[in-house]
């Protein structure tokens, strides 16, 4: 049995499709670049929160590959978590952050948008 994946990555032609699913809670957008140090740390840590909240929709966009929607969604530090809700950006975390603060947002958002 294939394991489910459960961060999806992302290029331009899927992004918009991706943040407007309005059966899930709330979208939540990586914007990293294989290079930067911070990015490869939170990236189990990013990981390991998808797997702990189903309710919520986790993807990944390398800036590198996808400079337009960098461009587009003004993201000039990375990483950049970038929260959606219903195709509309409601929040957004730059640099890294502890997996614990970073759970308790998304809480905090789960039960905001029930």
């Amino acid at each position: 049995m294939q394991k489910k994946q459960l961060v999806s990555h992302l290029s331009s032609d899927k992004f918009s499709e991706f943040i407007s699913d309005k059966k899930s809670k709330l979208v939540i957008i990586d914007f990293f670049a294989d290079w930067c140090g911070p990015c490869v740390m939170m990236a189990p840590v990013f990981e390991r929160l998808a797997s702990r909240n189903p309710s919520v929709k986790f993807g990944k966009v390398n800036v590198d590959d996808n400079g337009d929607l960098a461009n587009e969604y003004e993201v000039s530090s990375i990483p950049c978590l970038v929260f959606f809700k219903d195709g509309k950006e409601v929040d957004r975390i730059v640099g890294s952050l502890a997996e614990d603060l970073l759970s308790e947002k998304i809480g905090d958002y789960i039960r905001e948008f029930e």
